[in-house]
């Protein structure tokens, strides 16, 4: 029972008066639901540890109710009355769910991405949640990796201004504001540099590599406010992340100055004893010396850190040791990070803050709305031969097996989404034009069974037409030559991309690609949506399409944003956060890969860099690459001065008119490259880009103020030892719409 003699609200007060499994329990951080069960993992008897007091945070409630009934039953088992917090994972939206965060990147919006953000962290809060698992911060250069379905894409800077409009939105001006949430920055770190794009798997990369490319989003989400990190399963440089005191205690802690919560993810203390860093004693006090706060799932802080810090540990086989006066100090660090967390939140004071049903969650129209406006800011218009936008009265034929589709619209972790939300395509065209849509399935989404099985593993998304291949094409072809225009409904389930689902070959599956090439031949004018969770390699496709629109999965909105695009309801803004490859075996990929001393070019040319079977004729589609329905001019660009000392600054502008009779939104980018420095560079690299409305016929300047601190890099022998610098000399300043189709001038820095 509460102690009620002694009420304690400060966290000092609560550490002093604290036994050693009270602390101990703090730490502990249980799923919600009874008897879960992880791989060889024992069932949790929830209700047991809440009686005990050794729970310090739930994840996965899903009612205001049963929240409600965890707390008080927490607060019945502490002797001091220590509140849970309660966490999910809030990926892309809650209840109303957002286009996938990959998508989303896609809009180089930070207000809207902001927006989605508050308005998920609305909905959470509404339902007593106090934390969630996201921004999802992770980059990625690898389209087999499946998790790339999450995260920002593939560059540093656009990922770093993503990180920070997230944190804003989903806390607002501070913890524990009323209607928000605590973001956890995930994963920590380099997560999406696996081997061979293997989920879980680990990463060797230069400290270089690290400081400029990975860490840089979850320096600006601390610098943003976020109240938590997760950190990753896998190693970086043979230390597994659970168990990386340099990277977690060091840089985030000691160098970024965080003092926020540090959770492991899922089973993430235990899997170190798989990673071979020694038994269950040792890996828990590996970690805990590392940083990593709370243990999710696994429970092996509560089993094993008692004989801990009684004995102390010494494991000369894993060549550690720490002493039983240092394991008590670490618990009482990582119980007070808790606690902390929780007087932020406000919890300490009102445990049922959050928990009373106020404020109430948003309506969901207004949610509705954001979401189709979000997954038509999204989509990424690839070509256009004069054949979008259509008119409202086109006699169209919709084909594919994505046509109808809802469950896959979601797309990956929406775990508090309802696939009944959706408005499919073929019923948003409809609502759009007043005139149903012919249809046809066409083709299966994959030809394998085995696979199909595999993509229904959380339930069946993926179902099949039993005709033969050849029943299902001639139905369509015959349909496609009734109509004015096919539309092509294809991409991937919503299981071909996200956590443990990586692909050998991020292409479209073979039974799509032969609907399209049938489809083409029909002569008939084509568009083609795909909608996916990774860049996919569209290889033959762009060809064969008239109009190719990459919509990705764009959750409850994504079907009536495609719609709004396909007849000019809304107009095409958004370009790549991440290069589509040009052949599945063409990973890892990114625009901002280093120079070499034989550099390739558009075509195959022998003894210089490239691919010796990919064919030169194949479309490419770079970082920031994305049409609209108007052509925008860019003017030469100009700087204010070419020859600048380093603590002044230097204007470029550029002019740029929409030369269309359409309005539309031009996101102008400017990369830099550095032609002489002390070690190899990047080709270019993205310093920053601006967002602009232009009217029909109108001009605007865009300008960029550029400072000689843009152009730092980080020189690492080791990450302790890593120095900034920054070179006088040459550089090469491109701007344009988006990475290779660039304008070029010539900056000097001054010594």
């Amino acid at each position: 029972m509460r102690d009620e003699m002694m009420p304690r609200t400060t966290v000092e007060d609560l550490i002093a008066g604290m036994s050693l499994d009270e602390k101990i329990g703090q730490l502990n951080l249980l799923p919600a639901g009874e008897g879960l069960v992880t791989g060889a993992s024992q069932p949790t008897s929830l209700s047991k540890r809440l009686d005990a007091g050794q729970v310090g945070a739930i994840f996965g409630t899903k009612s205001l109710a049963s929240a409600r009934a965890m707390q008080e039953r927490a607060l019945a088992g502490s002797r001091l009355g220590i509140p849970l917090f309660f966490a999910e994972d809030v990926i892309h939206g809650h209840r109303t769910v957002f286009p996938l965060n990959i998508a989303l990147a896609c809009s180089w919006d930070m207000h809207l991405i902001e927006r989605t953000a508050a308005f998920a962290a609305a909905e959470a809060a509404a339902e007593g949640l106090h934390q969630v698992y996201g921004p999802m911060i992770d980059i990625s250069r690898d389209p087999r990796w499946g998790r790339v379905a999450e995260g920002p894409g593939e560059d540093a800077l656009l990922a770093a201004r993503i990180a920070a409009a997230a944190t804003r939105g989903f806390q607002g001006a501070g913890h524990g504001a009323a209607g928000r949430v605590a973001a956890c920055l995930k994963h920590f770190v380099a997560y999406g540099a696996p081997q061979s794009g293997r989920d879980y798997d680990n990463v060797s990369m230069s400290a270089e590599d690290l400081l400029e490319t990975y860490l840089p989003p979850f320096a600006a989400g601390i610098a943003a406010g976020a109240a938590s990190v997760m950190v990753a399963f896998n190693a970086v440089n043979k230390l597994p992340m659970h168990a990386n005191g340099p990277l977690i205690e060091g840089w985030l802690r000691g160098q970024q100055g965080f003092d926020g919560l540090v959770v492991s993810d899922y089973t993430g203390v235990k899997e170190l004893m798989a990673h071979g860093i020694g038994p269950a004693p040792v890996a828990v006090a590996r970690a805990l010396h590392a940083g990593v706060d709370m243990d999710m799932v696994g429970e092996d802080y509560l089993r094993e850190l008692p004989a801990l810090v009684r004995d102390g540990l010494d494991a000369p086989d894993a060549g550690f040791s720490l002493s039983a006066q240092r394991l008590s100090t670490l618990v009482d660090r990582a119980c007070r990070r808790v606690l902390t967390f929780k007087q932020r939140l406000g919890l300490l004071d009102d445990p049922f803050r959050g928990l009373g049903g106020t404020p109430r969650a948003p309506s969901r129209s207004s949610g509705r709305k954001l979401a189709r406006k979000a997954a038509a800011q999204s989509a990424v218009l690839l070509k256009n031969d004069g054949l979008l936008p259509l008119a409202p009265g086109t006699k169209l034929a919709l084909i594919g097996p994505f046509a109808t589709d809802r469950a896959n619209m979601l797309g990956t972790w929406a775990v508090s989404g309802r696939a009944e939300d959706v408005v499919p395509l073929d019923k948003a065209i409809a609502a759009l034009t007043g005139h149903a849509p012919a249809m046809a399935w066409g083709a299966n989404v994959v030809d394998e069974p085995w696979l199909e099985q595999r993509l229904n593993v959380h339930g069946t998304t993926v179902t099949r037409d039993r005709r033969s291949k050849a029943r299902q094409l001639a139905e369509a072809v015959a349909l496609a030559r009734s109509a004015d225009v096919i539309v092509a409904a294809v991409g991937e389930a919503k299981e071909h991309a996200g956590e443990s689902s990586s692909r050998l070959t991020p292409d479209l599956p073979a039974s799509q690609r032969r609907l399209i090439a049938a489809l083409a031949r029909t002569g008939k004018p084509l568009v083609v949506v795909v909608f996916a969770g990774r860049p996919l390699a569209i290889g033959e496709v762009a060809a064969q399409a008239d109009a190719l629109l990459y919509a990705w999965h764009g959750g409850v909105g994504g079907p009536e944003g495609v719609a709004d695009l396909i007849f000019g309801v809304a107009e095409p803004s958004g370009r790549l956060a991440v290069s589509l490859p040009r052949h599945p075996g063409e990973a890892p990929l990114t625009y901002a890969c280093d120079t070499t001393g034989r550099p390739g070019n558009d075509r195959f040319t022998k003894f210089l860099t490239g691919w010796l079977d990919l064919p030169d004729d194949l479309p490419n589609f770079p970082f920031g690459f994305g049409l609209g329905y108007s052509d925008i001019s860019y003017a030469a660009p100009r700087l204010s001065r070419d020859a600048v000392r380093a603590d002044e600054t230097v204007e470029l502008r550029i002019t740029i008119q929409n030369a269309g009779t359409r309005a539309a939104v031009e996101t102008v980018q400017l990369y830099a490259s550095d032609p002489v420095a002390r070690v190899t560079r990047p080709g270019r690299k993205l310093i920053d880009f601006k967002q602009v409305s232009l009217a029909p016929g109108q001009r605007r300047t865009v300008t960029f103020q550029i400072s000689s601190d843009q152009f730092r890099y980080p020189v690492a022998p080791t990450l302790e030892t890593a120095e900034w610098v920054r070179d006088p000399g040459l550089i090469r300043l491109h701007v344009g719409p988006n990475c290779r189709d660039t304008q070029m001038k010539e900056l000097t820095w001054l010594t």
